[in-house]
């Protein structure tokens, strides 16, 4: 799992170095998170200790969604199987990378809904890699912080509850900034093979807990406001 002493990002592995010389960058270069780190131990509830099987798994999930959300080849990938790695939402069908890519990568493989088209607040059938990434980053412009608060089980299946979370201090799909902390807290597990990669990931939240506090503000087209008549999770406000 990531080490906790890492060059260049604290928490962060496989950015920096001789192995990355070559990696295929999303945006031509290392992300930058010196602003959400520090939004991440402004309003972190947990400091766990140098070593501890919570601190392993806190930095081996920031690596891996580092990933997922920043490099563009999956030959790149260090935390997982590329071949083996499966992806799943809410007990929905498991993914492979090629399948969550087609989806639109990123933020949409975990905005995935049922929902009929008309009652979809935010709906990935119709964003992109793209335009989801500055959707949300556009709302969250310090970032969306991420901390682990509870590890149920080690290696090789790693079961625990995460809580994410930022403010929204930008407008989000015709909705005006509110300044808000909005929250998700949800469960997951990770299960890990003989090399330590990751080769299955199970994700459980309410995306409602997130979308609610993003449509909370003012609307400022006719469009969304009939929108957020309809959306079943404006009462959801994280």
């Amino acid at each position: 799992m990531a080490s906790s002493t890492v060059e260049g990002d604290k928490y962060r592995s496989y950015m920096y170095g001789e192995e990355e010389k070559n990696t295929k960058w999303r945006f031509g270069a290392p992300p930058k998170y010196d602003v959400v780190n520090k939004l991440f131990e402004e309003g972190r509830t947990k400091i766990w200790p140098p070593g501890s099987i919570e601190e392993k798994v806190q930095n081996l999930v920031k690596t891996w969604e580092m990933e997922m959300f920043n490099k563009t080849c999956f030959d790149d990938y260090k935390t997982v199987d590329q071949k083996k790695y499966r992806l799943s939402l809410n007990g929905r069908k498991a993914l492979t990378l090629e399948e969550k890519r087609q989806l639109g990568g990123g933020y949409n493989s975990f905005m995935q809904t049922s929902l009929p088209e008309k009652f979809r607040c935010y709906n990935p059938a119709v964003e992109t890699a793209d335009s989801s990434h500055t959707a949300f980053t556009t709302a969250f412009p310090r970032g969306f912080a991420l901390e682990i608060e509870h590890v149920y089980s080690g290696p090789p299946k790693i079961v625990f509850k995460f809580r994410h979370w930022g403010f929204m201090e930008g407008p989000f799909k015709g909705h005006a900034p509110t300044g808000e902390k909005v929250e998700l807290y949800g469960m997951a597990m990770f299960e890990l093979d003989d090399r330590m990669k990751i080769v299955k990931v199970e994700f459980f939240f309410d995306r409602g807990e997130l979308l609610g506090g993003l449509l909370k503000g003012a609307s400022s087209d006719n469009s969304a406001d009939v929108t957020s008549s309809i959306c079943p999770f404006l009462g959801n406000t994280g």
